[in-house]
């Protein structure tokens, strides 16, 4: 019986793990594909309106720095869930 509880937390235990894991993945990939959009999206706007280059850029480099912030927070929580 304790052989049978125990058995059931370790595939608990590498569930979470495996679920850490995939959280992880998925906060590096949206932060990648948020940025590129950010980037692609700031370029277009500066060869529209070269004259307003600098409030764009900084705009971009803010929002970029917000996502990578949010990226960060999740992949420390995952890896919590992960080692924890």
């Amino acid at each position: 019986m304790f052989l049978a509880i125990l058995l059931q937390a370790a595939s608990a235990a590498s569930i979470a793990k495996v679920g850490a894991a995939l959280g992880a993945a998925i906060a590096v990939v949206g932060a990648a594909f948020g940025i590129g959009r950010i980037g692609s999206t700031a370029l277009e706007s500066i060869a529209r309106q070269p004259e307003a280059a600098g409030d764009i850029r900084s705009g971009m480099i803010l929002s970029a720095a917000l996502i990578e912030g949010v990226a960060m927070f999740a992949i420390v929580v995952c890896f919590l869930v992960l080692f924890v």
